[in-house]
């Protein structure tokens, strides 16, 4: 809504707008007694950018706001087009920003708005210099940043073309998956289903995309943790041998390793959006039998021996003695009737 303040240009800077600004490469624009007035102008030098910093800097003053007109050499059918500059540095008063915040509309439309081809916007010299004022036309055609939901969005589009995985000749094609496993990684699968290795770690090459083998070196529960990448994603099979009961198991572990913020936000998805097809294709198509699927955060250190035993074999529930009722309070007189005395 324009005049928010009440406050209007004065004669003077009415005149200048409707005769002279065309004539001239800067205007300054300030607050006084209530009026917005001519405070500066000058006149071209150069081209508008040779004339930018040498004209608008010195207009600038450590505490007080200002609104700055900048000729561009640009035309259109109203005349040469304008960069509109509103100051408002840091260490001026609170109210005076606020008057000029307030104000700015309406100085916009005493000027001529359809001649304004950029606004800008700063607190410090550096945002409204020449290489600010760059780097806010680079701002403003940028795409908008997408939230996580979005990015994921973007990221299944450029890859739903790709949702196959191959698992061997004899197999059909599985729909779900955005790589296919090499075929080094199926060999090491297929020998931890047969449980002749005991690790296999498994990694998404996004450039190449495919799902490969990492590595297989053989461990145990208690250094699982050495394991995982402290920079990037990682699924790991693991053939967990322990007894329970009395009885001697081998039992396969699915874990998928991820160490938050440091592994870039793409890989974050991609791991996110394959696990759950990667484990249709073990368990399913490659009919691996996996006891337990768990997530892990790298650098929790948590995934020993005592902790995978507890995952596999949950222990039971001790079923707790029900809570006894409190008993009502004792009666007290003769007990009430509860039908009407009909002998009478």
């Amino acid at each position: 809504m324009s005049h928010q303040t009440g406050i209007t240009a004065d004669d003077e800077l009415l005149g200048f707008f409707g005769t002279k600004k065309q004539d001239y490469r800067l205007i300054k624009i300030a607050i006084q007694d209530e009026k917005l007035v001519l405070d500066d102008s000058s006149t071209p030098q150069g081209t508008w950018e040779e004339d930018y910093d040498t004209l608008v800097l010195p207009c600038l003053e450590e505490k007080r706001p200002c609104y700055i007109l900048f000729r561009l050499d640009t035309a259109n059918d109203l005349g040469y087009q304008w960069i509109f500059i509103a100051y408002s540095p840091d260490f001026s008063p609170i109210r005076e920003k606020m008057l000029y915040a307030a104000t700015r509309a309406t100085v916009k439309k005493t000027f001529g708005g359809g001649q304004i081809q950029e606004e800008l916007f700063g607190t410090a010299p550096t945002d409204v210099s020449l290489s600010g004022y760059k780097a806010h036309l680079v701002s403003q055609s940028a795409a908008a940043p997408l939230t996580f939901a979005e990015e994921e969005l973007k990221l299944v589009k450029e890859t739903e073309t790709n949702h196959h995985i191959n698992i061997d000749t004899k197999h059909q094609t599985v729909q779900g998956i955005n790589f296919p496993l090499s075929q080094e990684a199926l060999d090491r699968i297929n020998d931890i289903k047969d449980k002749t290795i005991n690790y296999v770690q498994l990694s998404i090459d996004i450039k190449n995309e495919t799902i490969n083998l990492d590595n297989c070196v053989d461990t145990d529960a208690g250094t699982l943790n050495s394991r995982f990448p402290s920079d990037h994603a990682r699924y790991h099979l693991f053939l967990y041998k322990h007894s329970h009961e009395g009885d001697y198991l081998e039992s396969i572990v699915f874990l998928y390793s991820m160490p938050g913020y440091k592994c870039p936000i793409k890989e974050r998805m991609l791991y996110s959006s394959c696990k759950s097809t990667l484990l249709e294709v073990l368990e399913t198509h490659m009919e691996i039998e996996i006891i337990k699927k768990l997530e892990v955060s790298v650098g929790e250190d948590i995934v020993n021996d005592e902790y995978l035993y507890n995952e596999v074999h949950p222990p039971k529930n001790v079923v707790k003695q029900a809570f006894a009722k409190p008993k009502g309070p004792a009666r007290k007189g003769p007990k009430r009737l509860t039908k009407p005395d009909t002998s009478s």
